[in-house]
């Protein structure tokens, strides 16, 4: 893989022309990128940096992955417009226990040396965090916009959270870093890993940054908070689904940073879509997984036809609420929510549109309920 492959996508490479002279001097860098276990899925936000990560390992580097087990306890302010909520140890462990799996979707696991952050923090005493924080002045943290947006508007910011640029650029020192990558809103990130590198007598990092992929919703960044995202261990049939909801303005951008070697897209905005609802399932589900997904979605909406497998819902004999059963049994949101769709056509028996809120067992036995579009269940009469 040549340099302009490496540097291909990249919004920032600091210092200019650093990382075509390492490159040059022949030796296997160290590639690092750190992952906070904030929530249990990785989605395809996370997979545009992991990407860049396995072209590293292609081009014969290491590539150092950082679970970030002690810094998800204080938790990024980066873009932040507010403190994070503290997560418990308990619950950033089981989302950690999941994060390696799904990262070797996209790394090669033979060339990955996965850390943890813990190794070194966790039996961290005074004297060495005292030397960490001399590495770093108040007035750096607070030239940082999120930071600086906060002050100007009197919203509270915590120590904690000013120490953790300090710890993920302590992550660097203890890795002997060579590259950092990460996203847009990391270049502060990165590049005060080069100060405190060379404060503890380390050769700097280079700092590389990718461009943030946006959501399903096409405004927002992708992310597991906002709901916009597509996980990459969600099922082929649920990827494709939500493939297809990504307005046509942003498929340009899903092209080029999810499949750079794939053209972009040129004809039908829908028929695009459905070649990148194939591209993602067989990325990550294997092939023939886009096509399957792809059938599955005609089903649902083209065809209007239930899925092959629907889940059974048992009702006792005698009249049934509509609006309770939606709720309870196939996950509408409320009661009131139920009656909106029942009396807008959006509830179906078998096919057949349903508004009455008040309906006998009989009539559901052996039948499928729809609501909405991807509500199914089976009725049986107990």
């Amino acid at each position: 893989m040549s340099t302009d492959d490496l540097l291909a996508r990249a919004v920032d490479v600091q210092p200019p022309g650093e990382l075509q002279k390492r490159l040059a001097e022949g030796t296997p860098l160290r590639v690092k990128l750190g992952v906070d276990p904030t929530a249990p899925d990785i989605h395809l936000g996370h997979a545009v940096v992991l990407g860049k990560l396995r072209e590293f390992q292609e081009a014969g580097h290491t590539a150092v992955l950082i679970i970030g087990d002690w810094t998800a306890r204080v938790g990024d302010p980066s873009g932040r417009s507010s403190t994070r909520p503290m997560l418990s140890a308990d619950e950033i462990e089981a989302n950690a226990a999941t994060y390696q799996e799904q990262a070797f979707r996209i790394l090669d696991p033979d060339r990955t040396e996965v850390r943890r952050n813990g190794e070194w923090f966790a039996d961290m005493g005074l004297e060495p965090l005292f030397r960490l924080a001399a590495s770093a002045t108040v007035n750096q943290l607070l030239r940082r916009r999120d930071f600086a947006e906060r002050m100007d508007d009197d919203r509270p910011i915590s120590v904690l959270e000013l120490l953790y640029p300090l710890m993920q650029a302590y992550d660097s020192v203890m890795l002997k870093a060579d590259v950092e990558l990460g996203g847009t809103d990391q270049l502060f990130n990165l590049m005060l890993g080069r100060e405190v590198q060379q404060a503890y007598g380390e050769r700097p990092q280079v700092a590389m940054t990718l461009p943030i992929l946006p959501g399903t919703d096409g405004v927002r960044r992708m992310s597991k908070s906002t709901g916009n995202y597509i996980g990459v261990t969600e099922a082929p049939e649920e990827q494709f689904g939500k493939v297809m909801s990504v307005p046509d303005a942003q498929m340009e951008e899903f092209y080029r940073l999810l499949f750079p070697g794939e053209p972009g897209p040129t004809g039908h905005p829908g028929d695009e879509k459905r070649r990148l609802g194939r591209l993602v399932a067989e990325r990550f589900h294997g092939a023939g997984a886009g096509e399957s997904a792809e059938a599955h979605f005609d089903r649902l909406f083209k065809d209007r036809a239930a899925p092959d497998e629907v889940p059974e819902v048992q009702v006792p004999a005698g009249p049934v609420h509509m609006p309770a059963l939606l709720v309870d049994s196939l996950g509408v949101g409320s009661r009131s929510e139920a009656r909106r769709m029942l009396t807008q056509g959006g509830v179906s028996v078998d096919g057949d549109p349903l508004g009455d809120l008040d309906v006998d067992a009989a009539m559901l036995d052996g039948r499928i309920v729809r609501a909405g579009k991807k509500r199914f269940a089976r009725i049986r009469v107990a």
